[in-house]
Parts: structure tokens; C-alpha cells; sequence
């Protein structure tokens, strides 16, 4: 099996070194020839344009920041789509649109090509371990056909559904996340002008019914420590992300007005210049009409509090 990769940024290069240590045959390419050069040995190689990965691969991954870049990357200049061959498969492991994918998916049948959408949760950091999340819509056949790679690359695969499923199961996670997030920003800076200590209220709510669960985490280790830069996870990433969640629920008829709040504080962090930091820099929005200053906890301390509780 020889495996194109397409797309080495944050996400792109964990998962593919990756399929590298699992000592897989690969083809890459990316805009940046510099991107790949730590890749390049005996058993991999780079390919100058899309095409030229298509044609020599038997199943190809893609990880793109965005759905025209999804689309770009198959019907452009020297795309897959000009060098897929019949029984080839795509699995698109980016946040995608499901109208795309199932566009995707329906245009590349004709020609004997199986596409498939595959998000992917975990994180930089996930995606470099391999404790990461891959949600698969389409082919079962297909899925079954290529587990081997996909276990090389996460911990849990799942296959969900028809094509599109993977996408929807992307962006309902997604757009929870946002939301709770956003919620947590409001209860804390309610809690703090109180007069309480941030990382006081923090340990105490984490030792709570939900906070057991660990849910309030997600504000641990960034916004409360004022670690916004360099992101994890792009501000202009996760609006797009809630943007397409919200495009899918007013297609579907389906009534969203906590999460259309949430694409609102977004957008306007975005309208703030903020769209390459930390997409947890939307929440010092709320810092700002609270009047409370930015917390800036420590790391040390908010880790040793974490390692009593």
C-alpha cells in the first residue's frame, strides 16, 4: 500500500510521521517543499503537485485548514482529481462542509474513486501521540479496507455513517465545545467580580458534579494562564468550524439560538484583528465588559492545583 499526504501544518505533520513510524510507503506534498523535508527518506517521498500524488498512491489523506481548500486541492491546477485512478480512495481528515463532501463524494464515484469525509479531534498534540479521535463517513467497505492506516494515525476510529456523517459528528463537537466554553467565560468572570480568586473558584467548581467530569478543563491551561499565543487551535479555525455548524442547522430547520450567540462572539473577535490567535482569545471579550482583568494564573500553579485534585 502506498499512501499520499497532503497538507503538513499543525495537524497534518502529527498524524503523518505518524504513518511514517508505522513504516508505510508515502508520497507528499504540501505548499512548503520545507514542510516535508523532515519526512523525506528511502521509504518517502515528495510529489510536486497533487496530481502527482493521486497518481502514484493508492489511497490518499488530506489535512486542510478550510473547505476551498478541500475543493482547490481536487479540481485545481494539477488536482487529484487529474491523477485519481479507478479504485483509488480519498479520505479528507479536515473540518469540512457536508454539502462539499457529499458533493466530493458523488462527483469522484463517476469516475470509480472513493471519497470519504474523516475529521479528526485530539489537537496538535493529539495528532502528534496518536491519541486522537477520527470520525468516518462513507464506504464502509472502504473504511474497513484502510483501517490499518487510520489505527496507525489515532487511537479511536470510528466509522459513523454514510458520507457526511463523520462531518456532522465533527461539527456537533465542535460547536459544543465553543458554546460551553463561552459559558464558562460568563460564570467565571461572574464568580470572580464577586471577589473571588480566579484559580480559588476554579478548583472549586472543578471538584463539582460536572467538574469531576473534567469538563471546565478547557479553559484551564490557556485562558486562565493567559496563554493565548501561540495558539493550539486558531480563533479563525474555530469560526469557520461554528459558522459551517450553523449553516447546517438552518439547513436542517433545526432552532440554534445559544450557538448562533456563540458564531456572534466569534465573529466579532475576528472583527478585532484576533484571527490567528488562540481561539480561546474570544473569551477576554467577556473579561472586558465584566470590567475584570485578565487572569493571567500561573502555570505552575494552576498544574499543581490539578495534580492535588
Amino acid at each position: 500500500m502506498k499512501i499520499g499526504f497532503i497538507g503538513l501544518g499543525t495537524m497534518g505533520r502529527g498524524m503523518a510521521g505518524n504513518l511514517r513510524k508505522a513504516g508505510y510507503e508515502m508520497v507528499l506534498h504540501d505548499l512548503r517543499r520545507e514542510a516535508a523535508e523532515p519526512f523525506l527518506d528511502a521509504r518517502v517521498c515528495w510529489a510536486d503537485t497533487p496530481r502527482q500524488v493521486a497518481a502514484d498512491c493508492d489511497v490518499v489523506f488530506t489535512s486542510l485548514p478550510k473547505p476551498e481548500d478541500v475543493e482547490t486541492i481536487c479540481y485545481g491546477k494539477d488536482g487529484l482529481d487529474e491523477g485519481f485512478r479507478h479504485g483509488a480512495a480519498w479520505f479528507d481528515l479536515s473540518t469540512n462542509s457536508v454539502e462539499l463532501v457529499r458533493s466530493l463524494n458523488a462527483r469522484l464515484a463517476e469516475r470509480g474513486v472513493d471519497f470519504l469525509d474523516a475529521p479528526v479531534s485530539g489537537g496538535p498534540a493529539g495528532a502528534a501521540s496518536g491519541k486522537l479521535a477520527i470520525w468516518v463517513g462513507g464506504s464502509r467497505d472502504v473504511f474497513d479496507r484502510f483501517a490499518a492506516p487510520l489505527t496507525a494515525m489515532a487511537d479511536q476510529t470510528r466509522y459513523i455513517g454514510g458520507i457526511g456523517a463523520g462531518s456532522v459528528a465533527k461539527l456537533v463537537h465542535n460547536v459544543a465545545s465553543a458554546a460551553i466554553t463561552q459559558v464558562l467565560a460568563e460564570t467565571m468572570t461572574m464568580g470572580v467580580k464577586a471577589g473571588l480568586d480566579p484559580l480559588d473558584l476554579y478548583e472549586a467548581i472543578r471538584g463539582g458534579a460536572l467538574g469531576r467530569m473534567r469538563t471546565f478543563d478547557l479553559i484551564a491551561r490557556r485562558w486562565l494562564a493567559d496563554r493565548l499565543d501561540p495558539p493550539s487551535f486558531e480563533l479563525q479555525l474555530q469560526h469557520k468550524d461554528v459558522k459551517l455548524g450553523m449553516e447546517l442547522a438552518r439547513s436542517l430547520g433545526v432552532p440554534t439560538r445559544l450557538c448562533n450567540l456563540t458564531l456572534d462572539e466569534l465573529t466579532e473577535a475576528m472583527n478585532r484583528g484576533w484571527s490567528k490567535r488562540d481561539s480561546q482569545s474570544v473569551l477576554q471579550l467577556q473579561q472586558e465588559r465584566a470590567g475584570v482583568k485578565t487572569f493571567a494564573i500561573p502555570i505552575e500553579q494552576i498544574e499543581g492545583m490539578m495534580n492535588r485534585t
